[in-house]
């Protein structure tokens, strides 16, 4: 038992820690020191297998996550300028926040050709390599007279001399392909059937998820769209961009983080005020948990230094859980004779204190125990606000509610008095029939239970951005950045070799309509062998005569437009000059490149594979196809088929199950905990939460919900908080259902609204401890002990 003076001094202290702690989140909130995370990714666990794909993926989501792509659009080319150049007009009023790269050069081509001329003898597309193997000196003679006196043999580089055979153009013209953007009138330029567009490139200055930066950007774009539409009527103006879906969720997650603790502040206010006729006791259970979050948040960005949205989201639901030992005192306190003091309860609740404080920590710890960085964020933010608010209770509470504070209603008493009116199980007829009935229930919920570990479905984002997505998309074709090819060697040679080897086996599945095309460096840059090989190859089939036979291709078309040996000799020097071998490192610094660059992540390691590229994919016209794409990489050496999408759901199906034992482990933890207290009593609070969970699992198999990480998650904490209402009726102490029912209700506010969330991971977080809270409430007086009743 603690003496009144050193009570006192703890008190003294704790309030001397609490202010700290209150002038430290005060601090971070007013100055706007502290930074909220919102990327999504940001809750799941990195890849911890192979650093090298790790090192992929986050090289692939970086080269877009600073960009915003803008493609606007109007019936006619002259109108789809003039919208673009108002929108763009609004966007350069804030070069703090974005740059605009949309004006291109169409003399551009012009300034890196000359990289590529030296070095044209090496380059030839997949046809150029079989035609020259296949075909007759005279179908090339053909070819060269035709772009000769042609003026639709389509474009030239340079003049006739510098490509005779047009092998130079028709590669360039095959890189071209890669993408449907056209420079126009000094923009880019893309059009469909029904629209002409302008495509407007935009980087953003400061990080996309930074909250402050989305709050800045999201109203200039917006006011560029008005500006554009009020240019030119039906503009038609499809952005995309990673910012654009960071600041929704963020949006979303603010707004319902206000609702979720304005509903559970509304909630608790009633019920307090109905039971207790007094604002008293409602400040201190605001002081309690206000002094739960805030210290929670301090303590947070000092240790971790930045803090998810989602943690926050999560954190307002503290609400439902850091109440429960203000109403465990108030309650006690209000059936407690007014000759015992404050102090004196406060040593008789010490073991339901202290047991429901380690009961929650057990819960907490559980998401603690995962490798979600998210996750862990919130389980030390519940758990540091639990322990806040504990110790405000312990250290306070005593001092503020005094033996005549609290006066009892007469709701208060007919509460606790309608426990003697619930049914209690025991060993008969009527509890074995009910159990044959649950087993049934049970089993047909668990037969018909699936599950879903698909990383998609923790992301809502709205039909409008899903739309520009997808039209964005089909536009440009552009390819997918979440599965793709990674190719390593121990040089960047044995890399763009693996590359050439790779797109052969894809070109097959080109041909079945599977796919529409790849990206790749070696498109660009071929191997040192195979440019060797392709200028020996035009050398043979088209400079040389080789057999002795029969004339070059070069020597026939000179017969043809009657020049002489001489002319052969000086063309054939003169192409045979554009022999040097082009590198990656050449093309890299070229400006054309910048587009490709991310395909390309050089040195990767000091050791063994130590480059690495990336192929990506475009047009895949069926997800099902998949396992073809997948199927290519076990077939060249240093090859692996990156599915991040696949790769983070099988991530989260493996936890799903970590997670079930964990709970197992939890339940067996907590009991051997309790048992000290209430040895063969333990089962009578450990059995309603079981009940519950089990419950909850088989509605959601017959309601067709597919069981899901977040519902596991759910389950520790309603094993916590059901721990915390069997121990209360365990306790014995006056109006402990009358605890128990007012924090099961404000917990059912608090996670019933989280239930009610768009971010799907709170939706199933929500809905699950909504329904099973409910359970353990209705259920809890069942287990208790016969003999008490009467």
């Amino acid at each position: 038992m603690i003496k009144n003076n050193l009570y006192h001094k703890i008190a003294l202290l704790w309030l001397l820690i609490v202010s700290i702690l209150l002038i430290h989140s005060g601090y971070l909130l007013l100055n706007k020191h502290i930074s909220f995370s919102t990327d999504i990714l940001a809750l799941l666990p990195a890849e911890q297998r192979d650093p090298v794909v790790q090192k992929a993926t986050d090289h692939m989501f970086n080269t877009v996550q600073q960009q915003v792509a803008v493609l606007v659009g109007a019936n006619t080319w002259q109108e789809a300028v003039r919208a673009a150049d108002a929108y763009t007009t609004v966007i350069h009023t804030r070069p703090d926040l974005f740059q605009s790269s949309h004006m291109i050069s169409e003399t551009t081509p012009n300034n890196y050709l000359d990289i590529f001329l030296k070095s044209r003898l090496g380059l030839l597309t997949l046809r150029q390599q079989s035609e020259l193997k296949t075909q007759s000196s005279q179908y090339w003679v053909n070819i060269a007279l035709s772009i000769l006196y042609s003026p639709f043999s389509g474009p030239k580089f340079g003049t006739w001399q510098d490509d005779p055979f047009g092998l130079f153009s028709g590669w360039i013209q095959e890189r071209v392909q890669e993408t449907p953007v056209r420079p126009r009138d000094g923009k880019l330029f893309i059009a469909d059937k029904n629209h002409a567009y302008v495509v407007i490139l935009l980087h953003l200055v400061k990080p996309a998820f930074s909250m402050s930066n989305q709050k800045a950007v999201m109203p200039v774009l917006e006011a560029a769209k008005k500006a554009a539409q009020r240019a030119v009527l039906h503009t038609d103006i499809i952005s995309t961009g990673v910012v654009l879906h960071a600041a929704f969720g963020s949006q979303e997650a603010s707004h319902e983080m206000s609702t979720i603790a304005i509903g559970s502040l509304l909630g608790i206010i009633i019920l307090m005020s109905i039971i207790f006729k007094s604002f008293k006791p409602i400040l201190l259970i605001g002081l309690s948990i206000g002094i739960g979050c805030l210290g929670a948040l301090s303590l947070c960005w000092i240790l971790l230094s930045k803090i998810h949205l989602l943690t926050l989201v999560f954190g307002a639901s503290l609400i439902g859980v850091a109440q429960d030992y203000s109403i465990y005192f108030l309650c006690s306190r209000l059936g407690t004779d007014v000759s015992v003091s404050s102090r004196e309860l406060l040593n008789h609740l010490w073991p339901g204190l202290i047991l429901t404080l380690t009961a929650a920590i057990v819960g907490y710890m559980g998401l603690a125990l995962t490798p979600f960085p998210g996750l862990q964020q919130m389980a030390l933010f519940s758990g540091l606000g639990l322990v806040f608010a504990w110790l405000t209770v312990v250290c306070w509470f005593p001092i503020f509610i005094k033996p005549q504070t609290l006066k009892s209603t007469y709701l208060a008493k007919f509460f606790d008095i309608s426990l003697n009116y619930w049914p209690v199980f025991k060993l008969n007829k009527s509890t074995t029939l009910i159990s044959l009935l649950f087993c049934v229930f049970v089993i047909i919920g668990f037969s018909k239970l699936t599950v879903s570990d698909d990383i998609r479905s923790l992301q809502n984002p709205p039909k409008a951005l899903i739309n520009d997505q997808i039209k964005f998309s089909k536009l440009l074709d552009a390819p997918t950045l979440v599965q793709f090819y990674l190719v390593r060697g121990t040089t960047e040679q044995i890399v763009l070799q693996r590359e050439e080897a790779l797109k052969l086996e894809l070109q097959d599945l080109i041909n079945k309509n599977i796919i529409t095309g790849y990206q790749a460096i070696s498109n660009w840059v071929p191997s040192e062998r195979l440019q060797t090989t392709h200028q020996n190859l035009v050398k043979q089939k088209l400079l040389f005569n080789i057999s002795d036979v029969n004339k070059s291709p070069l020597e026939y078309l000179a017969d043809k437009i009657g020049e002489n040996s001489v002319w052969v000799e000086h063309i054939r020097n003169h192409l045979l000059s554009n022999s040097v071998i082009l590198t990656p490192k050449i093309f890299l610094n070229l400006p054309i490149s910048e587009p490709w660059r991310f395909l390309w992540m050089g040195k990767v390691g000091e050791s063994g594979e130590k480059y690495a590229s990336i192929v990506t994919i475009k047009g895949l016209k069926n997800y099902a196809d998949l396992n073809q794409l997948k199927k290519i990489a076990p077939k060249i050496p240093g090859v692996k088929w990156v599915d991040k999408i696949n790769e983070i759901s099988s991530i989260l199906g493996h936890y799903r199950e970590y997670m079930g034992w964990v709970v197992l482990g939890a339940y067996i933890a907590i009991y051997l905990l309790l048992y000290i207290r209430y040895r063969n009593a333990t089962w009578r609070v450990m059995l309603p939460p079981a009940i519950a969970s089990i419950s909850t699992i088989a509605i959601l198999g017959i309601f067709g919900i597919p069981l899901q990480l977040f519902h596991i998650l759910a389950l520790m904490l309603i094993l916590g908080l059901g721990v915390d209402y069997g121990i209360f009726l365990q306790e014995k102490s006056k109006y402990a259902w009358l605890t128990v029912g007012l924090s099961a209700i404000s917990a059912l506010l608090s996670f019933g609204l989280l239930g009610l969330s768009t971010t799907p991971p709170l939706h199933a977080f929500g809905l699950t401890m909504l329904i099973g809270m409910a359970i353990v409430w209705l259920i809890l007086p069942c287990f208790r002990n016969f003999e008490e009743r009467k």
